[in-house]
């Protein structure tokens, strides 16, 4: 499939992108080549393969949950204006 200039003011259009007068040949010509890829790749007879999840055999690995102490809070909590046990204090905006 070629991409032309209508089907590339159509995209443009329905991504609400603009695109630049000067980029617009280079754009046309790598998205006919990325849906010319596609198109190779539905010519694929892949009715015998099997589909796979992952491209390993072996299980996803588990830690053991634990807690751990953590410094997060505290380097969170020094870049904040203002903060008290951890938490942010913040202007009232609610009557």
């Amino acid at each position: 499939m070629q991409i032309d200039d209508k089907l590339l003011t159509k995209l443009e259009k329905l991504s609400a992108l603009k695109i630049a007068d000067d980029k617009r040949q280079e754009l046309e010509e790598q998205l006919s080549q990325i849906v010319n890829f596609v198109e190779k790749l539905d010519e694929l007879k892949l009715d015998d393969v099997e589909a796979m999840t992952s491209t390993t055999n072996t299980a996803t690995p588990f830690r053991l949950d634990e807690s751990r102490k953590s410094d997060v809070i505290d380097m969170v909590s020094k870049h904040a204006p203002n903060s008290q046990d951890g938490f942010f204090i913040v202007p009232k905006i609610i009557e």
